[in-house]
């Protein structure tokens, strides 16, 4: 068993194998100690998220290996979760000849498998189950489907899995179930969690339809703004949904942390309150009663009924008058924020869009009405609590340092390549958004070419896939990956990158050595 640090606040941990990696999972699951926020398993791996505040990564290390020494894993106690499913499915029949079998005996084999939830993924509430005895492994399809409906039952390698939502996926289909898969409303959102054990039984028919979860439900139009125009992009944002990694469920949350806790504090109001995040400027809106209102963040002209207001300021914002967020001078993303904040139904505890699951609020839209909630903690501040101005932001003679940990998988690049991705100025290219950044510069060379399985990932990951140019997780970056991480950027270089622009040249800054340990 090793131990390789990812990023300031996670450890990931080898085990021996998916068996291992099962096992070690139930072990840590079984007590955690106060201060663990995420403890994720993967193909041959567990990652293990902790609160620096109140456990350190040292501690974190020991109660590992005290976990990982006991005598065995906790039994499963919980009753199976019953899948019903109709073996139905557009390739059982293909799948059962490539496995020198019938549709019939592969379904009858599929049902009668006791099935167990290895670890979650490429969507919130997306299980793979490893099947005792289930010795098959299934090739997955040569050209993935771009829509595989919810519902459908799936096989892959050794894998089961049925998908919670309509996503792209290259798995072979063999049935359909009704099953809510995923829950944004419910204490335990994902049906199929890691750990569970799961029973498939046959059934003549489904009904496939899709639960209207209550962040989707239309909310009664509340006194507050209405939208003129959203920009580019804009979507609600909090401090997102930490410790839901295990689900499948990625953090999200404002991209420029920092920036939106800030807006939060100048308007006195509770510091999950949400904010809209704008993306580049172009927002318009009318105010339907008297509102208190701050923009922090990105740099935006800013008009309130036609006059100018500066940014890191509240303003009050009169009913029927517009206000109206430019182009940026510098930056990329604005926090616009009112008293009270914006009041928007949660999901699964946030009220934060996630752009590449689609959990929480749909994106802000022309002509949305959006009320205004109640979460204050106290009147606005007196006085101004932070000197405001133009974002940090690169030029030609100085690119944007963004700091960085050394990542668990740096020995799968060369020495030249670790020392390019130190040493290089690069530049974020067009590929950028929520989910990631890629950055364009020199090609990493891979030192290993042999494939690493999944494995847990987090925010700010710089991940180095078969095109050599580094991408680094954003917010809503899957909670799952299956690419060398060869480093970590750090809260506050997350914060920075929020800010970039395709064109913005930037230098990863290693801030300490990696950490290994057996």
């Amino acid at each position: 068993m090793r131990m390789l640090r990812m990023g300031a606040d996670a450890v990931l941990v080898e085990a021996g194998g998916l068996t291992d990696a099962v096992a070690l999972h139930a072990r840590l699951v079984a007590d955690p100690p106060p201060g663990v926020v995420d403890i994720v398993p993967a193909a041959r791996t567990v990652l293990v998220r902790a609160d620096p505040r109140m456990l350190s990564l040292e501690g974190v290390r020991a109660w590992i290996t005290r976990a990982a020494a006991s005598a065995a894993a906790p039994p499963v106690t919980a009753a199976a979760v019953i899948v019903p499913v109709v073996y139905d499915g557009a390739d059982l029949a293909e799948t059962a000849a490539l496995l020198g079998t019938s549709a019939g005996a592969l379904a009858a084999r599929h049902e009668s498998t006791a099935w167990t939830v290895a670890f979650t993924g490429f969507a919130p509430g997306f299980g793979y189950l490893i099947g005792d005895g289930w010795d098959l492994d299934v090739p997955r399809r040569a050209s993935p489907r771009t829509r595989v409906p919810a519902g459908s039952v799936a096989l892959a390698g050794a894998f089961s899995g049925a998908y919670p939502r309509d996503t792209p996926g290259g798995w072979q289909l063999i049935g359909t179930t009704d099953a809510v898969l995923f829950d944004p409303d419910a204490a335990r959102p994902a049906l199929l969690a890691p750990g569970a054990a799961v029973r498939f039984a046959a059934s003549r028919a489904v009904s496939v339809g899709r639960r209207e979860t209550e962040s989707e439900r239309a909310q009664p139009p509340g006194s507050g703004i209405r939208v003129v125009a959203a920009g580019a992009r804009a979507t609600f944002q909090d401090a997102g949904r930490p410790g839901r990694a295990a689900e499948g469920i990625a953090r999200s949350g404002a991209a420029d942390a920092p920036a939106w806790a800030l807006a939060n504090r100048l308007l006195g109001n509770r510091p999950d309150a949400a904010a809209i995040e704008v993306v580049l400027g172009g927002f318009r809106a009318v105010a339907e009663r008297d509102l208190a209102v701050v923009v922090t963040g990105g740099w935006a002209p800013l008009t309130i009924d036609g006059r100018a207001r500066d940014p890191y300021v509240v303003h009050p914002w009169p009913a029927g008058s517009e206000l109206r967020m430019d182009a940026f001078l510098a930056g990329a993303r604005a926090y616009l924020a009112v008293r009270g904040g914006w009041l928007v139904p949660p999901a699964v505890g946030s009220r934060s869009t996630d752009t590449l699951s689609g959990l929480g609020p749909a994106p802000v839209r022309t002509d949305d009405r959006v009320a205004v909630g109640d979460e204050t903690a106290g009147p606005i501040p007196a006085l101004p609590l932070h000197p405001w101005g133009l974002p940090a932001a690169a030029t030609d003679a100085a690119p944007l340092d963004i700091p960085f940990v050394p990542g668990p998988r740096g020995d799968w690049i060369t020495t030249a390549s670790r020392r390019a991705l130190a040493d290089a100025v690069w530049t974020v290219s067009a590929d950028a958004d929520r989910v990631g950044i890629r950055l364009d510069g020199p090609v990493l060379d891979r030192a290993r070419t042999d494939e690493l399985p999944s494995e847990g990932m987090s925010p700010g990951a710089i991940q180095v896939p078969p095109s050599g140019l580094p991408v680094v997780f954003g917010a809503d970056g899957p909670v799952t990956g299956g690419y060398p991480v060869v480093g970590v950027v750090t809260a506050a270089g997350r914060a920075r990158l929020a800010q970039v622009r395709p064109g913005d040249r930037v230098r990863l800054r290693p801030t300490a050595p990696p950490t290994t340990g057996a």
